[in-house]
């Protein structure tokens, strides 16, 4: 079993930044991917972000390169995603989401942080 417990989502002006953070809980974080999601509407598929491997591989989706960046704190078990530049399409509610090394799909969710950017 895997928790997952975000946190950092706020309102941000654009231009502005904010940084979330995910906490993990188990006593294998050293097997499990963590990605952060993001749904932009109620019934809108989820978007992979960014994701972070143990030993430090990443993943970013085009529409961030650049401007985010994921980083992960093996000693803490916590990810963070460090946002920048932050623009109105960025508006979403940010999910944390745990894979098992080697698996397709992401099986632990945490329960979600708004993240709202204005104009």
């Amino acid at each position: 079993q895997v928790q997952l417990v975000e946190s950092g989502g706020g309102l941000a002006q654009a231009g502005g930044s904010l940084r979330l953070s995910c906490a993990v809980s188990t006593r294998t974080f050293n097997m499990w991917v963590v990605g952060w999601f993001r749904q932009q509407a109620p019934g809108k598929e989820r978007e992979l972000v960014a994701a972070v491997s143990y030993e430090g591989h990443t993943y970013y989706a085009d529409s961030v390169k650049g401007r985010f960046t994921i980083s992960r704190d093996n000693i803490k078990s916590a990810v963070y995603l460090q946002t920048t530049t932050l623009q109105t399409d960025d508006t979403a509610v940010y999910y944390c989401a745990a894979k098992f090394r080697g698996n397709e799909k992401y099986s632990y969710w945490g329960q979600g942080t708004q993240v709202t950017v204005s104009s």
